[in-house]
């Protein structure tokens, strides 16, 4: 009987740094250590307190770009601004603001009347849709004034959670973390979060600020992802918080 010829065993080579595992040739895995990028509570409290006093010292201003008057004003706007700049929903809102007054204009006005004047802000009979019916149970649940509770806001149609905390911040001055791409993808890259689910953000910059600074703070986490920590191409070079940042990808000085 021929003798089958036996296989050689094979080796893996094993290579543990702090930040690598590697497995043989081919397979690699880079292993982050928590404990390396996302310190303690504590640390990281000490650290937010400590970037949002950079922010203050070099970007006093913090208030929400949407030009209003009115909570009205201010959510109309709001719903405005899904997928589209802050400055082009400026744009339109004059003349928008100048047609329709109060939320009972809103409950009465012609959908194609009304989606000629916010066509620029994309997405147009959506949210004209979105604004007629949210006048209406404003007007009809509410007696015409915009709620002030995040129950009742994001009961209204086109309204989430973003949307209710940047009218309970801006509109009725009640502590609110407004989470939008921008804060969420700062906090990120500044290890104040693991989380990408902005209810998930917010709650963790909640534990990290003390109330009365939530709507202060997101606002300028906001500003800072807007302005400089850019999506795409981020201004490390005049970044103020560039030796407090811990993002990998952060870019050389």
């Amino acid at each position: 009987m021929k003798q089958m010829p036996t296989s050689r065993p094979r080796i893996w080579h094993l290579h543990l740094t702090p930040d690598h595992c590697t497995i043989g040739r081919h397979q690699q895995r880079i292993m982050k250590s928590a404990a390396t990028h996302h310190g303690s509570a504590q640390t990281n409290k000490r650290r937010l307190a400590r970037m949002l006093q950079t922010l203050r010292a070099t970007a006093p201003a913090m208030k929400v770009e949407l030009d209003h008057h009115t909570p009205w004003e201010l959510l109309v706007a709001t719903i405005l601004s899904a997928q589209c700049t802050d400055q082009r929903v400026n744009q339109v809102t004059p003349a928008l603001f100048r047609r329709y007054r109060r939320p009972h204009d809103y409950a009465a006005a012609d959908p194609v009347e009304l989606e000629a004047l916010i066509r620029p802000t994309g997405f147009f009979k959506t949210k004209a849709k979105n604004l007629i019916h949210c006048a209406k149970a404003v007007v009809d649940t509410f007696q015409g004034k915009v709620p002030d509770t995040m129950e009742a806001l994001t009961g209204l149609p086109g309204v989430g959670r973003k949307t209710a905390n940047v009218l309970l911040g801006n509109a009725f001055e009640k502590p609110a973390v407004v989470v939008d791409t921008h804060v969420k993808r700062v906090a990120g890259r500044l290890h104040l979060t693991r989380h990408t689910d902005p209810e998930k953000v917010e709650m963790d910059l909640q534990q990290l600020l003390p109330a009365e600074e939530w709507t202060e703070g997101s606002q300028r986490l906001l500003l800072h992802g807007r302005y400089v920590c850019l999506a795409r191409a981020p201004k490390c070079g005049l970044c103020a918080l560039y030796t407090d940042c811990h993002w990998e990808g952060k870019i050389a000085r």
